[in-house]
């Protein structure tokens, strides 16, 4: 028997939207009764993830948990997040619950050894995900090389992920930054780039610079799609 999937989203609702979009377009399928049946609960009401790691904002995880018990009562198999800064509340989350969680950190770290071995990745994410570790030791396990932004950098990145894509500004203005960011990147070392917020990916596929870039949503929709039972369609 197929398995569903449970989206516990709204971090942010942009991010949740592109999640289910790629778990459509990657789920292989003849017709509208071939794909997964999906569960989302766009929940915008969570508290910012990286304030509450870094400066004592408000405590994500009983938001979190309403969606996670509706996603239960719906009755999905499995439970995805587009938002890697979350995963640093994952081991709370998981101790309430027997539904099991896919980490897009583990998934995207495994995904960047097979592709890119002997190779460096800039992990780019928030400065919340940064601050604990989340990639650095996800990586380090799967002993995958990394560097990460500097000072200026990661300000351009949280730039770039609160100030447009979570305000929904456009972010062709700020194309430079962008591209400017990516090359003092590569000449500090970075072979390929690893899209470690999931506004990140929307920032990659509008201003299109070269990479090669990872995306950890499109890795966590792989995951989600097989272990649903189907087949990706790569």
């Amino acid at each position: 028997m197929k398995k569903t999937i449970g989206i516990l989203g709204g971090m942010g609702p942009l991010a949740t939207a592109d999640l289910l979009i790629k778990i459509v377009t990657m789920t292989k399928a003849d017709c509208d009764n071939d794909h997964i049946r999906i569960f989302v609960d766009d929940n915008s009401a969570i508290p910012d993830r990286t304030s509450a790691i870094l400066s004592g904002g408000d405590d994500p995880v009983p938001e979190m948990l309403s969606a996670l018990r509706n996603l239960e009562k719906c009755g999905a198999d499995c439970i995805i997040m587009p938002c890697n800064t979350a995963h640093y509340f994952l081991p709370r989350l998981q101790a309430m619950t027997e539904t099991p969680f896919l980490n897009v950190l583990t998934v995207t770290a495994k995904r960047c050894a097979a592709l890119f071995p002997g190779k460096t990745g800039a992990i780019l994410a928030t400065s919340g995900a940064l601050a604990t570790g989340l990639y650095q030791n996800a990586l380090a396990a799967e002993g995958v090389d990394y560097l990460v932004p500097d000072t200026e950098e990661q300000r351009v990145l949280m730039h770039l992920i609160y100030d447009l894509v979570k305000a929904s500004l456009p972010l062709h203005p700020e194309a430079a930054l962008w591209r400017d960011l990516l090359a003092g990147l590569r000449c500090r070392g970075a072979d390929y780039f690893i899209l470690g917020c999931t506004e990140l990916p929307i920032v990659a596929s509008t201003l299109e610079e070269e990479g090669p870039f990872i995306d950890p949503t499109s890795e966590l929709a792989r995951a989600a799609i097989r272990f649903c039972g189907y087949e990706v369609k790569e």
